[in-house]
C-alpha cells in the first residue's frame, strides 16, 4: 500500500473538479486493526463547500444536457475501471475500514452492479403523455434532474453506500457533492472521485469533500444544494430532516435499525442459526441491517441458543490484513467501549453470556446473550457490534409485539417451514424489508431498499426507486394557438 499511497494524486487533498489542498487541513487515515496512520486525507472547509457547490451548480446543466449514451458511457467505463482496480479498492477497505476480505470483495461486486444499473438509467422513459379535456392540448409530464445532490455517506460500507446514491444521482443528470466520513475518506471518497475522473465524468459534476459534522451541516444548509441523501444514525437524520423541511429541500434518509430475526416453532433450527450468525456477526455487526434482536419460540429457544453459540465460538477474531479471519476490529475504541457497556449492563440486568462477551482493544468477540428482555440495552439499543441477543416468545402475537417494541423498522427475517405462516407474520410487520427463511442483511441493486419508522423517512434506493429519489416532475401543456378566455 505504501507505493500506491505515495503515487496517489489525492494524498492530503479534496476534490473540487481537480485535486486541491483542503482549506480545512489534513487528517490521518487510521487503520482500526492497529491504530497506525496509513496516509493523510484532505479536510474540507466551509469555503471549500461553497466553492464546490458553485462549481457543481454550473457544471450540472451541461452534464444533464448530454445525450443519454454519452452519460451512460461514463458508468460503463467506471464499472470497467472498478474491476481493474479491485485489488486496490479491497486493500483500502480492509486496512482503512477493518473489513474482512470477503466483505470487501462483496462490497466491490455490489458496487459494480450499482454502476451497471446506473448506466441503464439515462435511457429509461422520462415522462408520460396525459389526455386533456381541452381540445388541442397536449399534456406532458416528465422527470427532470433535482439539480445538485449532497450525498453524506457512512463508514461501515463506505464504497457501496456512497455509490448507491452517487451513481444514480449522476446518471439521472444531477451534480453531486460527496461527503465521506473521515474514518473512511479514502475508500468512500478519494477512490470514488478518482474513479469517475478517470472514467470521463466532466470536471465539476462530482465534488468530494471529506470532513466532520460541520461540513455535512454546511452541505445540508447550502442554498445551491437541492437535495440531501443521508445514510447514518437516526439522531443525525432527524436533525437533517428538520433542516431540509424548513428549507423545503428534498431529502432521503436511510437511518438505523434494530432488526428482528423471528424463529417460529417449526423452523429449521440448524439453518436458522446459520442465518443468524451471518446476520449478527458479519462486519463485526456494524451494519444497519444487522440481526439485532433474535426472537425465538420458547420450544426451540434452547436448541437455537446452543447452535448459535457454537457457531460464534468457531469464528476467528483478528487483523484482516494479516490473514483470513471472520471478525475484524470495530471502527474505533469508542465503539468497542460502547458494545462492551451494552453487554455488561444487560448481564447486570439478568442476561447470560453463552458465547464471547470479551473485548480486547477494538476487537470484540462474537457474543450470544440469552435471557434478554425488553428493558435491557441489548434489546432496546442498536448495538452496532457482534452481539446476538436472544429473547423468547410463546405466540405469533407476542413475537409481533416484541418486534414492534422498537421504533426502528428497517429489516426483519422470519424462519418457518410453513411459508404461509411466515407470510402471515411478514404482512403484519412494520419493516421496510422482510426476508423469509433468510437473514436480515440483504441487498439487491434492482430492488427498492429502505425502512419505516425511525429507520428512514420513506425514501427508497434501488431500481425504479432511484428515478423517484433523484428526479422531480414537471407538467408542460401545449396548445397549437392561444385560447381566448372570457375575461
Amino acid at each position: 500500500m505504501t507505493d500506491a499511497v505515495g503515487q496517489a494524486g489525492w494524498l492530503g487533498k479534496v476534490f473540487l473538479g481537480d485535486w486541491v489542498e483542503g482549506r480545512g487541513g489534513t487528517a490521518p487515515v487510521i487503520e482500526p486493526a492497529t491504530g497506525d496512520s496509513l496516509a493523510t486525507s484532505g479536510v474540507a472547509s466551509l469555503e471549500d463547500v461553497d466553492e464546490a457547490a458553485r462549481r457543481a451548480h454550473i457544471a450540472q446543466q451541461a452534464w444533464a444536457a448530454l445525450p443519454f449514451d454519452k452519460r451512460a458511457a461514463v458508468f460503463h467505463e467506471a464499472a470497467r475501471l472498478l474491476k481493474a482496480r479491485a485489488a486496490r479498492f479491497i486493500d483500502w477497505n480492509v486496512r482503512e475500514c477493518g473489513s474482512i476480505v470477503p466483505k470487501a470483495q462483496w462490497e466491490l461486486d455490489a458496487t459494480y452492479e450499482q454502476l451497471l444499473m446506473a448506466a441503464a438509467l439515462p435511457m429509461q422513459p422520462d415522462g408520460l403523455l396525459f389526455p386533456s379535456a381541452m381540445p388541442g392540448r397536449t399534456n406532458r409530464w416528465r422527470r427532470i434532474p433535482v439539480g445538485l445532490v449532497g450525498v453524506i455517506a457512512p463508514w461501515n460500507f463506505p464504497l457501496l453506500l456512497a455509490m448507491r446514491s452517487v451513481a444514480p444521482a449522476l446518471a439521472l443528470g444531477n451534480a453531486v457533492l460527496l461527503k465521506p466520513d473521515l474514518q473512511s475518506a479514502i475508500t468512500g471518497g478519494a477512490l470514488i472521485a478518482e474513479l469517475f475522473a478517470d472514467a470521463g465524468l466532466p470536471p465539476g459534476v462530482l465534488q468530494m469533500l471529506p470532513g466532520g459534522a460541520s461540513i455535512g451541516d454546511a452541505i445540508v444548509r447550502h442554498g445551491a444544494v437541492d437535495m440531501i441523501s443521508f445514510t447514518g444514525s437516526t439522531a443525525v437524520g432527524r436533525q437533517i430532516g428538520e433542516i431540509c423541511g424548513r428549507m423545503l429541500k428534498k431529502v432521503s434518509l436511510e437511518l438505523g435499525g434494530n432488526n428482528a430475526m423471528i424463529v417460529l416453532a417449526d423452523a429449521d433450527v440448524d439453518r436458522a442459526a446459520s442465518c443468524a450468525a451471518w446476520g449478527a456477526f458479519l462486519h463485526q455487526g456494524q451494519i444497519c441491517m444487522q440481526a439485532g434482536r433474535h426472537l425465538v419460540h420458547r420450544s426451540v429457544a434452547a436448541a437455537y441458543v446452543e447452535k448459535l453459540a457454537a457457531r460464534a465460538a468457531r469464528l476467528t477474531v483478528g487483523d484482516p490484513a494479516k490473514g483470513p479471519v471472520h471478525i475484524g476490529p470495530l471502527i474505533n475504541e469508542r465503539q468497542a467501549e460502547r458494545v462492551e457497556r451494552v453487554v455488561r449492563e444487560s448481564v447486570e440486568a439478568g442476561a447470560t453470556i453463552v458465547a464471547g462477551g470479551k473485548r480486547n482493544g477494538r476487537y470484540f468477540e462474537p457474543t450470544v446473550l440469552d435471557g434478554v428482555t425488553v428493558k435491557m440495552p441489548a434489546f432496546s439499543e442498536e448495538i452496532f457490534g457482534p452481539v446476538a441477543p436472544v429473547t423468547v416468545f410463546d405466540s405469533d402475537d407476542e413475537a409481533l409485539e416484541l418486534a414492534h417494541a422498537s421504533d426502528y423498522g428497517l429489516a426483519a427475517a422470519i424462519h418457518s417451514r410453513s411459508r404461509s405462516a411466515a407470510m402471515a407474520i411478514a404482512t403484519r410487520l412494520r419493516a421496510g424489508m422482510v426476508h423469509i427463511n433468510d437473514q436480515t442483511v440483504n441487498n439487491e441493486p434492482h430492488v427498492p431498499f429502505g425502512g419505516m419508522g425511525a429507520s428512514g423517512n420513506g425514501g427508497r434506493f434501488g431500481g425504479p426507486a432511484n428515478v423517484e429519489a433523484f428526479t422531480e416532475t414537471q407538467w408542460i401543456s401545449e396548445l397549437d394557438s392561444p385560447i381566448e378566455y372570457p375575461f
